[in-house]
């Protein structure tokens, strides 16, 4: 049984036995119990599995992503293009992801008296948790950006410093020979290496983890978290359906030059490798191959533009993570106000700029933005159930940007659309 099969069977069964319970008992003290004993424990110990490679999973992908812009030096103005691109469609996606759970609200049917349960519940970690709360956008936090120790940083969770100097670690692995700089490249490449293949083996217990986590939640609040969840996740493939078909084709046309249906005919073989793999590296070899051969891009931009998407730019995960926080939010009766979205919009492209190009690479940083806006990181096990189908959407979304940028960079180089060389099959 493959994985996410095993996750959802988990989630399924979870807020069964869950909802079960609650009618059976209303979460009496029995109940509530096995939850503070058994199953609460379980599920913040697999959280806590997840949440220990944050640190070096950021400070690894991150500084990577930003030394291989070295290229910028060389390149000039297809670097400039490609990053103004990749930032300006990552913003774009996450601020309609806000708009859509702004407008639609699939977090506030709860009834009133559930979330203050919930907050109640969880108000140790929705006050202000990981160094930032809801109204943090101020000159203090400015100030944080900057650590003085950044291990010190690290070890108290203030995310922002660690983002800053991963930031400066990369753009200094730029700036110095190469042969000094590869040694650190190598490490951080290889410590990369290390911290997917620890969220793998966690990732093995997740189903075990979600069931505990899912029965804790619906245990205790019954069956009404559910049905938010399904409005949740029909807004959320709502909102990627949007760019993918709506945003994608506008810029195609007015930038690119495109026609988006002959652009979207081209590369449908990507879109079902994306949407079978969920992995960005994994379809990486049939997007250049498209790339070249069915939107006739030059291999000199293609060999730059994809590879560098495939880490750096992630439409989806962004609009993915804005949603989701906001959702959660919502569930939690957690308040957002308009300059803490603005800190999530921000955090949503820098985290999606950091997140392994693999299936559920984008979870562990996820909840480290739920943290920094004051949402309980339990509140992930509402949402692991369903974030296969999600992950399958966004990395679609992901990997046709990373194609979108290749012709608007094409184009500004001069390069017009052009017949395909090979049937995109």
């Amino acid at each position: 049984m493959k994985l996410h099969t095993k996750i959802l069977l988990g989630l399924v069964c979870g807020a069964a036995v869950g909802v079960t319970t609650n009618l059976v008992t209303g979460a009496g003290p029995g109940t509530q119990r096995l939850v503070s004993l058994l199953t609460e424990p379980i599920g913040k110990i697999w959280l806590s599995s997840l949440i220990m490679v944050v640190i070096p999973l950021i400070v690894s992908t991150l500084s990577l992503g930003v030394a291989g812009l070295g290229s910028l030096r060389r390149l000039g103005r297809i670097g400039l293009i490609t990053i103004v691109s990749f930032l300006g469609l990552t913003a774009l996606s996450t601020a309609l992801g806000l708009l859509l759970m702004n407008v639609i609200r699939p977090g506030h049917g709860l009834d009133p008296a559930v979330k203050t349960q919930l907050m109640e519940t969880y108000k140790g970690q929705t006050e202000g948790a990981m160094g930032l709360s809801g109204n943090a956008l101020n000159i203090d936090l400015l100030v944080r950006i900057v650590p003085r120790n950044p291990v010190q940083a690290a070890a108290s969770g203030d995310m922002l410093a660690v983002i800053f100097f991963s930031l400066m670690i990369g753009v200094a692995l730029t700036l110095i020979p190469t042969e000094k700089a590869t040694p650190m490249i190598s490490f951080l490449d290889s410590l990369g290496h290390i911290t997917v293949a620890i969220i793998g083996l966690v990732m093995k217990v997740a189903p075990i983890g979600v069931f505990c986590l899912i029965f804790s939640v619906t245990a205790r609040f019954g069956f009404a978290l559910l049905v938010n969840l399904l409005q949740y996740v029909l807004t959320v493939v709502a909102g990627l359906a949007i760019f993918q078909f709506v945003g994608y084709p506008v810029i195609l046309t007015l930038v690119s030059c495109w026609n988006a249906l002959d652009f979207f005919r081209r590369i449908r073989i990507v879109m079902i490798t994306a949407f079978s793999t969920s992995s960005s590296n994994a379809t990486l070899p049939t997007t250049m191959r498209t790339s070249e051969e069915s939107l006739g891009i030059p291999r000199e931009i293609g060999g730059f533009v994809l590879p560098l998407g495939a880490t750096m730019n992630m439409n989806g995960t962004a609009l993915f993570e804005g949603a989701t926080v906001l959702f959660l939010a919502q569930v939690f009766g957690v308040h957002l106000t308009l300059s803490a979205q603005l800190v999530v919009v921000v955090m949503s492209v820098l985290t999606a700029i950091g997140t392994a190009g693999i299936p559920g690479g984008s979870i562990p940083l996820l909840m480290m933005v739920l943290g920094m806006v004051g949402v309980p990181m339990e509140g992930i096990a509402i949402i692991l159930g369903v974030d296969r189908l999600l992950d399958m959407c966004r990395t679609t979304l992901n990997v046709t940007g990373d194609l979108v940028t290749a012709t608007i960079v094409a184009r500004f180089e001069g390069i017009t659309p052009r017949p395909a060389l090979v049937d995109p099959e």
